[in-house]
């Protein structure tokens, strides 16, 4: 993940952006950013973690999670997701270069961005997505 995102305006109205990142130095980036730009965050080490947020009745309007994730993988929490709430949006961040599966990976409002990735484009991405969401 390279800097520059600086210059980023504060945008959030109260949403709640749930992130699910096993790689502690990673989750410290990308937890960063949404409080920069005045989103709430939650955080998960894995879907164990993020399993009982999304349960809960705590408002969550996005979840970028990563794809590699120990014991489930991204993909699969997002489908237990969907259960509990139908219309959220998902954001994978991923390392690997899956750009070429991402049709066969990604289902409605899901989204993927690679690793490493410059903070002004998610930062973009995470603003396309959520603004969205709350229209």
């Amino acid at each position: 993940m390279s800097a520059g995102h600086e210059t980023l305006a504060p945008m959030g109205a109260g949403e709640t952006i749930l992130i699910v990142e096993d790689e502690p130095v990673v989750c410290a980036l990308v937890v960063e950013l949404p409080g920069e730009l005045g989103y709430a965050t939650l955080e998960a080490a894995d879907a164990k973690e993020a399993i009982p947020l999304l349960e809960s009745r705590q408002r969550i309007d996005l979840m970028i999670s990563d794809v590699g994730l120990p014991g489930m993988n991204g993909r699969q929490l997002a489908e237990i997701a969907r259960q509990h709430r139908p219309a959220l949006k998902v954001l994978f961040a991923t390392g690997y270069a899956e750009g070429s599966r991402a049709k066969d990976y990604l289902g409605p409002d899901m989204y993927l961005i690679t690793k490493p990735f410059a903070m002004d484009a998610l930062a973009a991405k995470v603003r396309e997505m959520v603004q969205g969401a709350s229209s």
